[in-house]
């Protein structure tokens, strides 16, 4: 865990969200999540993610029923993605990457 943007010691943010996604493109079989809002998800995304937003995360559960998969989670700062990957890995997701926040991202929007 890091001190990050929130000013605590969290999950909120592991990674930078461009080292992040080199990452996950070099990580066979991983999946890209984003944990935004179904509005915000429609202005833009990295290629490849999948929109799973935090507030209806609980259908994650039985889409990605693999729990050793490696996934890579983001949402617009690192905070949601935290709780993502906290959520994720409380209910046995052994492979869960952080990479933080579209914020930062310096590559095209889809």
């Amino acid at each position: 865990m890091t001190t990050c943007a929130c000013g605590g010691s969290c999950s909120c943010q592991t990674s930078n969200i461009n080292e992040g996604y080199l990452t996950y493109k070099q990580t066979p079989n991983a999946i890209l999540l984003d944990v935004r809002e179904p509005e915000e998800y429609a202005t833009g995304f990295i290629k490849d993610a999948v929109n799973f937003p935090l507030s209806r995360f609980d259908g994650v559960l039985t889409t990605i029923e693999n729990k050793d998969i490696p996934l890579f989670v983001y949402c617009h700062s690192g905070m949601r993605s935290g709780k993502a990957k906290d959520y994720l890995e409380a209910n046995g997701y052994t492979n869960v990457t952080n990479i933080g926040g579209i914020v930062d991202w310096d590559g095209p929007l889809e």
